[in-house]
């Protein structure tokens, strides 16, 4: 694959990436996650909520004075539930945050430290080369810092692109808005009618 390609493409997956949220996709993978290594301890969880939603609508339809020992077990199962309901949500909770943690640091690394090493890497190749006297004087600013005069660096490319495709994002959001609020044909006939 050719620099100016490469260099696109790690521009537009850090775009797209930032377009979607890393929200949203912690959370999309984060639930890939948890089927994969903590389906166990989710499949306790549900089961461990309803046996406590259940005692605690039949403590609710006890009486406390008139069936003490009926009540005092099944409030003594009410409190060990919610302990170790406790437990797991805590368990749950820690490999999020471990979770999150890793996610962002590999997500970071694909996107904008490529994007470093790839600009380290290059900084002194031309990804390509302009015809003599386009730009005049301004030449030089794009081989900036390293490449040879008359070529366009990294760096710019770099720039170059990400506006590009910012720019693409609004000309598409706006076209999107304006299909939205734009009746469709059939509205029209009925509107003029």
């Amino acid at each position: 694959m050719s620099l100016i390609v490469a260099i696109f493409a790690l521009v537009f997956i850090t775009e797209l990436i930032s377009w979607i949220g890393k929200s949203v996709l912690l959370e999309f993978v984060y639930a890939i996650y948890l089927r994969i290594f903590y389906s166990s301890v989710v499949t306790r969880q549900r089961k461990l909520k309803s046996e406590i939603l259940v005692a605690k609508k039949e403590l609710l339809q006890t009486s406390a004075q008139d069936q003490f020992a009926k009540w005092a077990k099944l409030r003594r199962s009410v409190d060990k539930g919610l302990a170790d309901l406790e437990k797991l949500n805590s368990e749950l909770s820690s490999a999020r945050t471990s979770f999150s943690l890793k996610f962002n640091t590999v997500l970071w690394f694909l996107t904008a430290g490529v994007q470093f090493f790839v600009g380290w890497w290059y900084r002194k190749s031309a990804v390509f080369y302009l015809p003599p006297g386009w730009f005049g004087p301004l030449t030089w600013w794009l081989s900036f810092p390293f490449a040879p005069t008359g070529s366009v660096s990294c760096g710019v490319w770099q720039m170059a692109c990400r506006r590009v495709i910012k720019v693409g994002e609004r000309v598409v959001k706006e076209l999107a808005s304006r299909a939205e609020s734009e009746p469709v044909p059939s509205e029209r006939k009925e509107k003029a009618e």
